[in-house]
């Protein structure tokens, strides 16, 4: 699959070029990833050219299945892994050679590594006294940070006294301290329970537009992704897939792997039928047809084709007035998914598997109707054209 900081993604090209004040001023602004692989030893390929910019001020998360690359590509960031290859630029600055503790970044780990026998204060003012910092300005920086994350009356308790959001909480105040450039994430809301990480949420991004400092995050987790990020990294097997807002990578996906990972799509498989200048219709194994705009021309009659047809995007017609044909078809319900705010109606369709949402207010409605048949329907402009 073709690569690159946006794997063919022209909004994300525009933000790996340099801007016009970059241009005038001769300095390179922000973080620059360029060619960056690491192969291990054995020959394990953990990240394969990796080219991608980020700006300060900008939250980016990187995010893709276990073992795509994201966590490795962090850690060359943060200097804890060396890349075989590529460069790693901040404001025009190689880090390559440079040690962790000298570089003007900062990572906060899952597990939050707090020293047990230490308080809250002795915890976040530690990474100062390893710099030589005198003890008086220490303590202070240490107490301001305390406070810019809101636990300045727990600053004399240990880590054990703390719940996981406060422990969480201590873990960024010991890193802001610091004051680094860059803020990198390792999975940081993965040891919280889901309340604790719906809340941690808000306060991370709030505490980020605050300080206006660069935070490259790590997850696994979609919602995550998309309720915290500026623009989401998708990566899969060592290279970046995508690179877009998270509008965007929700609802206009480029490719079938990351229509899947961003997960409640429906992929369709078939062969153009029928084209008329920008629009295909695309007709699969079971002759249920779609249309969907294709301006790029990339592909004729009788060309393979993949589609994208998101489930909220796709309605259930239950009293039968929905017209027929082109982005519409019958389906037998298999099972009904009632997630409170939604239904998640799971279906068969010609012999595949499709899925529906609609609003939970539907459940008394749909709910102990498996095995009935119901026609659904799609509109044209939610349909994605998927690349190869």
């Amino acid at each position: 699959m073709e690569n690159g900081t946006t794997a063919g993604d022209a909004e994300g090209a525009a933000a790996a070029a340099p801007s016009a004040t970059e241009e005038s001023t001769g300095k390179q602004s922000g973080l620059d990833l360029i060619g960056l692989t690491k192969v291990f030893p054995g020959g394990a390929v953990a990240v394969e050219d990796v080219n991608l910019h980020v700006d300060h001020g900008e939250y980016v998360v990187l995010l893709g299945p276990s073992g795509c690359g994201k966590t490795t590509t962090l850690r060359m960031i943060g200097g804890h892994e060396h890349p075989t290859e590529g460069e790693i630029l901040l404001d025009g600055q190689s880090l390559v050679s440079v040690a962790p503790h000298k570089r003007p970044t900062t990572t906060v780990f899952q597990h939050f590594a707090l020293f047990p026998h230490k308080t809250v204060l002795e915890n976040v003012e530690f990474g100062l006294k390893m710099h030589g910092v005198p003890r008086r300005e220490r303590r202070q920086q240490a107490l301001d940070a305390i406070e810019m994350v809101g636990l300045s009356e727990l600053a004399d308790r240990k880590p054990r006294a703390l719940s996981g959001g406060q422990q969480q909480r201590v873990a960024l105040a010991r890193v802001l301290v610091t004051k680094p450039k860059a803020l990198l994430l390792d999975e940081p809301l993965g040891d919280l329970d889901r309340l604790l990480q719906l809340r941690m949420r808000v306060e991370l991004r709030n505490l980020q537009r605050q300080l206006g400092l660069m935070f490259i995050h790590v997850t696994h987790n979609q919602e995550e992704a998309l309720s915290m990020a500026d623009r989401i990294v998708v990566m899969n097997e060592a290279r970046i897939q995508q690179v877009a807002d998270p509008l965007t990578i929700a609802t206009r996906p480029q490719t079938e792997l990351v229509a899947r990972f961003m997960g409640d799509n429906n992929i369709v498989r078939g062969r153009v039928a029928e084209r008329d200048g920008d629009r295909l219709v695309v007709e699969d194994a079971h002759g249920i047809r779609s249309s969907v705009i294709a301006p790029d021309h990339s592909h004729a009659v009788g060309d393979e084709a993949l589609l994208a047809v998101r489930a909220a995007a796709v309605e259930v017609d239950e009293n039968g007035s929905a017209p027929t044909g082109a982005n519409s078809a019958e389906g037998e319900i298999l099972f009904v998914e009632f997630l409170g705010d939604l239904v998640k109606l799971h279906l068969e369709v010609g012999g595949e598997r499709m899925l529906a949402k609609v609003s939970g207010e539907r459940y008394p409605a749909l709910r102990g109707r498996e095995g009935e048949r119901i026609r659904i329907v799609w509109k044209e402009e939610d349909v994605q054209l998927l690349r190869a």
